[in-house]
């Protein structure tokens, strides 16, 4: 015969407390507040009031059914066609193309979850397929998830509507950033600060990154100010002066400041991304400037005033001594953008006898003065897009034999010179004409064209 051990307690010797407990038809396991188990004729019940229940590691549950719930697959982001495991969501990512997620066959109660991963379902859609007769909505057909940051929730209810849609979210929440953040590099270049803007100063070639835009479209519109080399004014005898360079500005609605006449360019939307910035360098006697750009837009260089007939670019040259009187300068807005970066320049006058006089260079916003009133040269043009108002892109004066030489536009422009100096240099950094050199017996060289500069201005808050 099998041996038994009959007993209905079962008790600690320290403290007499039970360890097990037979009553009727109720087992304890387990004593007082803390009894974790009781069993009776029809119930188990694990655990105690304020007390938890919990899985070993590595264990399982089955027969306790879900809350309509599932568990997140955080750990397994999918990429490709996958089949669903009922209590399970999926993070989708379909920014490599489109894919499937079989679901699971189908049984009462069984639940399935899926959510755009990148935000791509607009693009590369993810396809629903049901388990051979399955049915889904009803239809025992496929389904495609193709709206941008979509997430569904799917739960088997029976072979007549099959797999039926409990959750849908079709909002992309995303955490926004409002302002776009930057940073300059590149000697002489800085970031300042004016009121909700900041303001990006080139003065020589450097980088403007964008280290992160806003996810406001809107806030990535930057207000930019490029302003190329001007031309350096002509050297020899009674020469014209040089042309101011092109200038080129965009006001963004969201950054109040007063710009010029000329605003008007192209809008540029910026990314996340490092932006090359060109600053060019102003020309040299008899020599045309050099261009600027950042963004994809160029202004173009300043014309070189000349003996002969000016050079064109953003402002044309002044002409000089060894053209016939009332030839014109180079031509300015070259090559033609709107709102026009520069004028024309002056024509010469050589009345002979001792009277040459070279033409004005051309001024961003006025040609430069003909040799028959003294060849001045153009005005520039004033924005404040610095936070204060200050003029740029003045022509270069024309150089004069015996009368009086040109003064240089407003905005930086270098005057003429008369009988034997050289023409005056153009301000640094303001993109302006050289002045043009006087008579000499032909040595005197033309002053110098001043740099260029490039602006940005952007809302940081």
């Amino acid at each position: 015969m099998t041996s038994k051990i009959k007993v209905d307690n079962i008790n600690k010797v320290s403290d007499d407390s039970n360890i097990i407990k037979k009553c009727g038809t109720t087992t304890t396991i387990g004593s007082g507040a803390s009894n974790p188990i009781v069993v009776d004729g029809s119930a188990i019940t694990l655990g105690r009031c304020g007390g938890t229940v919990a899985l070993a590691s590595g264990a399982t549950q089955s027969g306790f059914g879900r809350t309509g719930t599932v568990d997140w697959q955080t750990g397994s982001i999918k990429t490709a066609t996958f089949t669903a495991v009922s209590g399970e969501g999926y993070f989708a990512n379909t920014s490599g193309g489109a894919f499937t997620m079989n679901l699971p066959a189908g049984v009462a109660g069984a639940i399935v979850s899926v959510v755009d991963y990148t935000n791509t379902f607009q693009t590369n859609g993810l396809t629903i397929s049901p388990n051979g007769t399955d049915k889904l909505g009803g239809t025992n057909a496929t389904a495609i998830l193709s709206t941008e940051g979509q997430s569904v929730t799917l739960v088997y209810v029976d072979a007549t509507e099959g797999w039926k849609n409990t959750m849908d979210s079709t909002s992309n929440i995303i955490g926004t950033v409002p302002f776009l953040t930057a940073s300059v590099s590149g000697a002489c270049n800085t970031l300042t600060t004016s009121g909700n803007c900041k303001i990006a100063t080139f003065l020589g070639p450097g980088t403007f990154t964008v280290c992160q835009a806003s996810t406001t479209p809107a806030n990535n519109v930057v207000s930019y100010m490029i302003v190329a080399g001007g031309g350096g004014g002509g050297g020899g005898s009674a020469n014209g002066g040089g042309g101011a360079g092109g200038f080129r500005e965009f006001k963004s609605p969201i950054t109040p400041y007063t710009a010029s006449p000329r605003s008007g360019s192209t809008p540029v939307s910026v990314t996340a991304q490092g932006y090359t910035v060109v600053v060019g360098a102003g020309g040299g006697s008899n020599g045309n400037g050099n261009n600027s750009s950042v963004l994809g837009i160029t202004s173009a260089l300043g014309g070189a005033g000349a003996g002969g007939v000016g050079g064109s670019g953003g402002s044309g040259g002044g002409s000089g001594r060894n053209v016939p009187t009332g030839t014109a300068g180079g031509v300015g807005n070259t090559p033609p953008v709107s709102p026009p970066q520069g004028s024309n320049g002056g024509a010469a006058y050589n009345a002979g006898g001792g009277d040459h006089r070279g033409g004005g260079g051309g001024g961003v916003t006025a040609v430069g003065c003909s040799g028959t009133c003294s060849g001045n040269g153009g005005t520039g043009i004033t924005t404040s897009i610095t936070s204060s108002p200050v003029t740029r892109g003045g022509g270069g004066g024309g150089g004069a034999e015996n009368n009086p030489a040109g003064t240089g536009g407003s905005g930086g422009g270098g005057a003429g010179s008369r009988t034997s100096s050289a023409g005056s240099a153009a301000t640094v950094n303001t993109g302006s004409g050289g002045g043009g050199a006087g008579y000499c017996g032909g040595s005197a060289p033309g002053g110098n064209g001043g740099s260029g500069m490039v602006v940005i201005r952007y809302k940081f808050q």
